[in-house]
């Protein structure tokens, strides 16, 4: 008897993913939401033209399988990278506080001409950092093993 693979039975691996078009970028953007971070993570390197991020990334792609079986939510290190970054510039949020903590909602790409545009990292609060590019080349790697969150529950979100 042939029995068919099944989602659950997937090894698990840490995620590398790479957006270059609008498209990619969903993806990453489902995965970043609710990622905190603090502004003294944060790395802006005009030489390297790119800006990054380590975040601790709320492990979205597990949550379903944590509550079945009934399991603590879990969290992840995971360094968002932003490369053909031309610009950094902050909304809503002083970005000399290097303590002040930072709750992805979303990533939102505008495009401008030629494949350049900005790159807006949505927060909490009002806030957001806008990177301009050149073209869109972002990033999402894990870095660290997978560790129980805080909090015990789902992060949640009120309707608009």
């Amino acid at each position: 008897m042939t029995v068919d693979a099944r989602f659950e039975d997937a090894v698990e691996a840490p995620i590398r993913l790479r957006a270059e078009n609008a498209e990619d970028l969903v993806v990453i953007s489902a995965l970043v939401q609710d990622a905190v971070t603090e502004t003294s993570r944060a790395a802006w390197m005009p030489r390297r033209h790119r800006f990054t991020l380590l975040l601790n990334r709320f492990r979205w792609e597990d949550a379903e399988r944590a509550r079945r079986s009934g399991r603590p939510f879990e969290r992840v290190q995971s360094l968002l990278t932003i490369d053909c970054a031309l610009r950094v510039r902050s909304h809503g949020i002083d970005p000399r506080d290097r303590d002040l903590v930072l709750s992805l909602l979303a990533l939102e790409f505008e495009p401008g001409e030629d494949g350049a545009g900005t790159l807006n990292i949505i927060l909490a609060g009002d806030g957001t950092l806008a990177v301009d590019v050149e073209c869109l080349d972002v990033s999402l790697i894990d870095v660290s093993r997978p560790y129980v969150a805080r909090a015990s529950s789902l992060p949640a979100h009120g309707e608009d």
